[in-house]
């Protein structure tokens, strides 16, 4: 656990010092703060509109900050050539995969605190309203989303051989997820076929994301709480994914070759 825990350590220095964060945070700013200061008839649901675009913008800078941040982990220390001190010490392929991935994983834990904290601040401004339960259960979700797109970026980013090409692929296979991965059932359904077997598959297998996003309606039209153990079992799900694309990375850079 030290070895894994130092490793986090450092991905989370270096993520820190990169400017990735800080743009994204100051251009959500803005266009969080110019969006809120429009007043179209003090209309509520035009209130709702702003904070349904602002949450969009959130969501999409954390996935910039994960999958990027996750994507060049593996290729930047081959590429360095600090991968083989770093195994040649006793840490296994393991440790080494796991400590990258709760790097990545608190530092966007972090930014995603700033973000929601941000959004609180300025929602309450306008809504003189603070849902303390609902932006904890959208935070943690999101959270745990991210720590599977960061598993699945890892497994993905041993195999590609660019940082560029796994951003890519990983942007697309998440997007296909969250906007088409609730109907693959029914396109199955109206298949028919062999095609519809796979795409049945498909959709049992694949972690429905869309799941996690959704959550921000929560925030936007003012729901109840998520019960507590559906929200827990969300989470349980979350982490089996994690664990799978985890599992899947170290059983390829096991095989690898380092050099």
């Amino acid at each position: 656990m030290r070895v894994i825990s130092a490793t986090a350590g450092v991905v989370l220095l270096e993520m820190v010092r990169r400017k990735d964060f800080y743009v994204l945070f100051v251009l959500t700013a803005l266009i969080t703060l110019v969006m809120a200061s429009v007043n179209i008839f003090n209309d509520d649901n035009i209130v709702r509109y702003l904070k349904e675009i602002c949450l969009l913008l959130i969501w999409v800078s954390s996935l910039v900050i994960a999958i990027g941040a996750a994507a060049r982990q593996v290729p930047a220390e081959r590429e360095n050539r600090t991968i083989f001190p770093l195994l040649a010490k006793p840490v296994t392929r393991s440790q080494f995969l796991v400590g990258k991935w709760l790097g990545c994983w608190l530092a966007c834990g972090i930014a995603l605190a700033a973000f929601y904290l941000f959004f609180g601040v300025v929602a309450a401004s306008r809504e003189h309203a603070w849902p303390v339960g609902s932006y904890f259960q959208a935070l943690t979700m999101h959270w745990a989303a991210l720590g599977v797109i960061l598993a699945m970026t890892l497994a993905g980013s041993i195999v590609l051989a660019a940082p560029s090409s796994t951003v890519t692929i990983v942007f697309v296979v998440v997007g296909g997820i969250l906007f088409m991965g609730g109907h693959l059932d029914q396109v199955a359904l109206r298949a028919g076929g062999v095609g519809g077997v796979l795409l049945h598959a498909l959709y049992y297998a694949i972690p429905h994301l869309e799941l996690f996003a959704n959550v921000r309606d929560l925030i936007i039209h003012d729901w109840p709480l998520i019960p507590w153990l559906i929200w827990l079992a969300a989470l349980f799900y979350a982490g089996v994914y994690t664990c799978i694309f985890l599992l899947t990375a170290w059983l390829l850079f096991r095989r690898r070759a380092l050099n």
